[in-house]
């Protein structure tokens, strides 16, 4: 394919979403939360990677939405594949599984590294939904620490801040005092204000760039996953904002490790990375060889990297890698 007809795929991809969400239908319908149960309260680990043959249309970010996942999500997982021109009949690797995060099962909690956020409905901490999200990138960072939704709107009217406005100056695009609702609107139809108020999580008229570090600060959620989560959560919400590029975390007897440092200069020793508590535990034994692997290879997909002794204190489980 010619790099001319390359730039129209890309145009026709961005025009397609556009369209989406403007009319309120969409070609994809997948972007919702990933829904999952854990069997033991005490695991940590859910879900199930999965390999998705690539359609003649198909982009990388088409199936990311398709499947309720970013970009970034995407991109480390098939480091090797083309984000425009997978193929058809390309074996795409759809890593829907993960670590929960090292934080209070309560509420919402959003893990800024790996652009995740998790929604833990009341009274059922083993019930978990996740989403993806875009957070702040550089200076204009989401900020970490334990907060509330504290406001909910309906169709909200985007009053762009100083930093903001004065962002767009420089790069020679001058923001109205107010947008008010619509499609042109980056809140998109739904929008929660959290208890530090210069920060919402709220949807988008841009749904191909989730995933990423892009926003003002605030977090973003596709359409579809902001209007679910509207409607689960409740004002006084809480909301913990962590920053977790290693999760370690236990499903059965398998201990995994979840990588997410991206392109950041966060990267630890394969020591480092896994828990004392873990180390320190009785009968587990860890693969170090494992470890070293998963953090050099920063897939974001979760990798066995160790086992522990049955409860009947059997031998330990047969391992693969």
């Amino acid at each position: 394919m010619s790099d001319i007809d390359l730039g129209r795929r890309k145009r026709a991809w961005f025009a397609t979403a556009v369209c989406a969400s403007v009319l309120g239908v969409g070609v994809i319908d997948g972007a919702g939360a990933e829904t999952f149960r854990l069997e033991n309260p005490n695991d940590s680990v859910v879900g199930v990677p999965f390999y998705f043959k690539a359609r003649a249309q198909d982009t990388l970010l088409d199936i990311a939405r398709q499947n309720g996942l970013g970009f970034d999500d995407m991109r480390q997982a098939n480091p090797n594949i083309d984000v425009w021109l997978p193929g058809e009949g390309t074996p795409v690797m759809v890593p829907a599984f993960y670590v929960l995060p090292d934080a209070p099962r309560t509420g919402i909690v959003v893990n800024r590294a790996e652009k995740r956020l998790y929604y833990f409905p009341p009274n059922d901490p083993n019930e978990v939904r996740i989403y993806a999200i875009t957070v702040g990138k550089d200076a204009m960072s989401t900020p970490l620490g334990s907060f509330k939704v504290i406001e909910k709107r309906e169709n909200p009217t985007w009053t762009p801040g100083p930093m903001t406005r004065a962002n767009h100056a420089a790069r020679g695009h001058i923001l109205p005092p107010t947008v008010p609702p619509g499609p042109d609107n980056p809140l998109g139809e739904y929008a929660m204000r959290l208890s530090n108020p210069d920060y919402l999580i709220h949807g988008t008229s841009q749904p191909w760039g989730l995933g990423m570090e892009v926003s003002g600060g605030c977090i973003r959620m596709y359409p579809e996953g902001i209007e679910e989560l509207y409607r689960l959560t409740d004002i006084s919400t809480p909301v913990n904002i962590i920053d977790q590029p290693y999760k370690v975390g236990w499903r059965g007897d398998d201990l995994y490790l979840e990588v997410q440092t991206g392109e950041k200069s966060v990267r630890r020793s394969a020591r480092e990375v896994i828990p004392q508590w873990v180390k320190d535990t009785d009968g587990v034994k860890i693969d170090w060889e494992a470890v070293e692997r998963a953090v050099k290879e920063d897939t974001g997909i979760p990798q066995l990297v160790g086992s522990r002794r049955s409860p009947s204190g059997g031998s330990y489980l047969p391992m693969i890698f």
